[in-house]
């Protein structure tokens, strides 16, 4: 195994997710690449009226949150003894970005959490960890 990926987008299932891939990647001695994607819908979680009114507008309120997502998640890795190889942020459908990242990096395996910060949190599986387990070029780890 030569790259785990992790996806996160910085709740509590998304932190469980770092920990396991950090823990996944230590263990097999493979680099370990972070990344979260910023979608803009409703259901993300954000305030966007908030995103729209920061200094210097929209994008820069995104580019805000996603650096803290990836801080956050590149700390917790740390502190599971693993210093991500990369970190990296998307906009648009976190789905279709996700997969086209563990195409694009050849990553060996892909860890997500079961739930993010959607208002559809409560499903059993959520929309983005059931498409890519179907979809996925490559593994797909589902952590509770």
């Amino acid at each position: 195994m030569h790259l785990v990926m992790v996806a996160t987008d910085g709740s509590d299932g998304g932190d469980r997710a770092v920990d396991m891939a950090a823990t996944l990647a230590k263990g097999c001695g493979a680099g370990l690449l972070i990344l979260t994607v910023m979608d803009g819908s409703a259901e993300s979680g954000l305030d966007i009226d908030a995103l729209a009114r920061a200094e210097g507008g929209l994008g820069e309120g995104f580019e805000l949150v996603a650096n803290t997502i990836l801080q956050h998640a590149g700390e917790r890795a740390r502190q599971q003894g693993v210093d991500p190889l990369d970190l990296r942020s998307g906009w648009g459908d976190p789905a279709h970005v996700i997969l086209e990242t563990v195409r694009e990096t050849k990553a060996d395996v892909v860890v997500v959490g079961r739930r993010g910060r959607g208002r559809l949190a409560g499903l059993l599986l959520g929309s983005v960890s059931q498409k890519l387990a179907s979809l996925a070029p490559s593994a797909v780890l589902v952590v509770p």
